[in-house]
Parts: structure tokens; sequence; C-alpha cells
């Protein structure tokens, strides 16, 4: 493969968009330019300058046998795909997200006060299923990242500051869906033609 700068890619432009519940998989977006808005996700606006993080990760084991003294196979004991972002925008989406539980609307003591509203923190709390996708894009290529069943499995802290606005860290994890974590979508030019067949695992013994 020859050096190419023009397959290097940036993502300065991007968004995450939530569906509260998990989506089936004929439910989920098919191309990178498919409004999500007509599927009943939510954009979960700005987030911090840092981005998003997407980590797919495998954890393996080697196989060893009697009669070599290396492994003659490796195979996945455990597989994630995670995503990590900090949302900056407070809303009834966002906070709902980060502490997997609904607002409720109170009665204000004073007449004329404002809406107010109560989020309960359960000691023993459900951990609901949505469906989250990541878009970024850049003047050569836009990418889609669709995961179909996830869950929050972690919270960061929130700093309430006079001179730093509050941030709402989660990271999500994948979940099973049929034998998927999740899929990817591109116009990306440099995908064409289609690159070299990845030939299967070898069984193991």
């Amino acid at each position: 493969m020859p050096n190419d700068a023009n397959q290097i890619r940036f993502a300065p432009k991007g968004k995450l968009s939530v569906h509260f519940g998990a989506l089936p998989t004929a439910a989920l977006p098919k191309t990178v330019d498919e409004d999500l808005a007509s599927h009943g996700f939510i954009e979960l606006g700005y987030t911090s300058e840092d981005g998003t993080e997407i980590t797919p990760k495998i954890e393996t084991e080697e196989l060893s046998v009697w009669q070599s003294s290396v492994p003659v196979l490796r195979y996945v004991k455990s597989a994630a795909f995670q995503i990590k972002a900090t949302l900056m925008q407070v809303n009834a989406s966002t906070t709902q997200l980060f502490y997997g539980a609904e607002w409720v609307k109170v009665t204000p003591t004073k007449p004329g006060a404002r809406d107010q509203y109560r989020l309960d923190l359960a000691s023993n709390p459900d951990l609901a299923e949505i469906s989250l996708v990541v878009d970024w894009s850049d003047d050569a290529a836009s990418y889609r990242a669709v995961v179909g069943r996830a869950m929050v499995s972690d919270r960061g802290s929130i700093s309430l500051t006079r001179t730093k606005n509050q941030g709402l860290e989660i990271t999500v994890d994948a979940l099973d869906s049929d034998g998927s974590l999740g899929y990817f979508l591109t116009d990306d030019p440099s995908i064409s033609p289609a690159p070299p067949v990845i030939p299967p695992a070898p069984k193991q013994p």
C-alpha cells in the first residue's frame, strides 16, 4: 500500500444520538446519511473537546499443547465495544441517560414558582437498555457507528465550580444482539475497491 495522505482522517465534526430502549436490528439506520430522528433517536448535543472515544476490545488466551513449547492457537475469551464521552449540555435527555432514572414533576410550594422536577437515585438501580449512534466526519468522508443494544456501564464525577461547566462523563458498553456488538457505516472513498477478504479463523482442535 503506497503512502497516501488522502487516506488520513480527522473528526472535526461529530455527534452522539441515543434511543431510550434498545431497537431491533431492522429498526436501526442502514446508511451513513439516514435521518436518525425518524428512528426515534435524540441528539445529545455538545460533548467536551476531548471528543468521543470508541474502543473495540478483545481478551485472548493461548492454547498450549504437550507437543510444543509455544502456543499453537489463540482464541477470544471475551469481546467488548465501548463508547466514552463527556456530555456538556444539561437537559432531560442527558441527565436521564447519565443517572439512569426519570425526572418526575413536583408541585412547587410557592405560587408562581417555576416548574420543578425530582429524580430519585435507587439504592438498587435498574440498568436500562439503549441504542446509541456516533456520527463523525471531515471534508473527505463520513462515518457512523451504530450500537443496537447497550447500557451505561460507568459514570464520572460532576465538578461544581465557579469557573468550569458541569460535564456528564459516561461510558457505554455494547451488549450482544444476535451475535453482533454493532456496525460501522461510511461513504469513505478509500474503502473502494473492497479490501482483501480476511480468511476465517482456524477451527480449534
